[in-house]
């Protein structure tokens, strides 16, 4: 359980990728300015099973390009594996939608409710040298297919997210976002 708390301390807090998008912006480079809100919810959530050891999280992520800003909340469950850190993702709960759904908007959960995604293949993360990497490759449909790739540390996280279309890169960037924390929000 000790791997799952110092992993939950690093990926808990509010980031952006303030700097990166400076620079890129300078090398007039399309790339978008980038926030995540980090936020464990368990104390939202009832009839947990007895001795539940999982951390669930609402991922609060803002995206800006050419000044339209978008929103991609998720829920996801962190478990200790034996093998490293597992992220499992859950569909935004019922009453909620991409626009709403919130950590602070956040009403009572029942864990009996919650649905898994069944299109994301969960991501498991392993820690070398102080640095937590992993990911995951998913089908969200027979001809699309979704690519994750993350490492976290103290000092950032780096995120790399690509779609493709038959083979074809439809979303993503080249470079990964690199997010700095600026507040945190653990304990």
């Amino acid at each position: 359980m000790n791997n799952l708390k110092t992993f939950m301390n690093i990926l808990t807090g509010s980031f952006n990728n303030s700097e990166q998008f400076e620079k890129m912006k300078q090398d007039n480079l399309d790339f978008p300015y980038a926030e995540h809100v980090n936020t464990i919810c368990n104390d939202k959530i009832t009839n947990l099973p007895k001795d539940f050891k999982g951390i669930f999280m609402v991922e609060e992520s803002y995206y800006t390009v050419n000044g339209n800003t978008h929103a991609s909340p998720h829920l996801f469950l962190f478990t200790e594996e034996e093998s490293g850190i597992k992220l499992t993702s859950y569909e935004i709960p019922d009453g909620y939608d991409k626009n709403t759904f919130t950590y602070k908007a956040l009403k009572e959960l029942d864990y009996n409710k919650l649905k898994l995604s069944e299109k994301f293949t969960p991501a498991l993360y392993i820690e070398k040298d102080g640095v937590w990497e992993g990911g995951s490759i998913s089908m969200f449909s027979p001809v699309l297919k979704f690519i994750l790739f993350e490492r976290f540390s103290k000092e950032y996280l780096e995120v790399s997210e690509s779609m493709e279309v038959n083979g074809k890169k439809t979303f993503g960037y080249d470079e990964p976002i690199f997010y700095k924390r600026i507040i945190n929000l653990h304990t």
